[in-house]
């Protein structure tokens, strides 16, 4: 099944997939916030010593766009996704250093096919990553929307 396009049926409610991990670097985290989320904490290590996080911090905008690469590297890329209606939630619960690696899982916690379209299921899938100290450090909370499988020949 490794070559095979995954449809919607091939994600039961439970499912639980690591993802991988990364390790972000500070000349990452402040390339990412210059270009994206430029407040002081993310892009000028002196000035984030007198911030609330004492320290230069990676913005949480750029600890979802890994997820997102993980996610299309693990499984998106070989499925037949059809994007995403959005998220529900996200919470950056902890902040994300220099020198962290983040781990990322999903798990799928509720599906249903498509009332309108009957060849799309949809997926509503909770994303974690987890700090090398064990601290869940981000949640997202979304659906997908994806391809079922083609009926076969009568």
């Amino acid at each position: 099944m490794a070559d095979e396009l995954l449809y919607w049926e091939d994600f039961p409610v439970g499912d639980t997939m690591e993802m991988g991990s990364h390790t972000f670097t500070e000349e990452e985290m402040i390339a990412f916030a210059r270009q994206f989320d430029p407040q002081p904490f993310h892009i000028d290590a002196e000035a984030a010593k007198n911030s609330f996080f004492k320290g230069l911090v990676a913005s949480g905008w750029h600890t979802c766009a890994i997820a997102m690469r993980l996610m299309v590297l693990k499984y998106i890329a070989r499925s037949a996704s059809l994007g995403s209606p959005g998220l529900d939630n996200i919470r950056w619960l902890a902040p994300v250093r220099a020198g962290d690696t983040i781990a990322y899982r999903r798990v799928i916690t509720a599906a249903r096919a498509s009332e309108s379209k009957p060849e799309v299921g949809l997926l509503q899938t909770r994303w974690e990553a987890v700090n090398q100290r064990g601290e869940t450090v981000m949640t997202m909370e979304g659906w997908g929307m994806f391809g079922r499988r083609p009926a076969g020949p009568a």
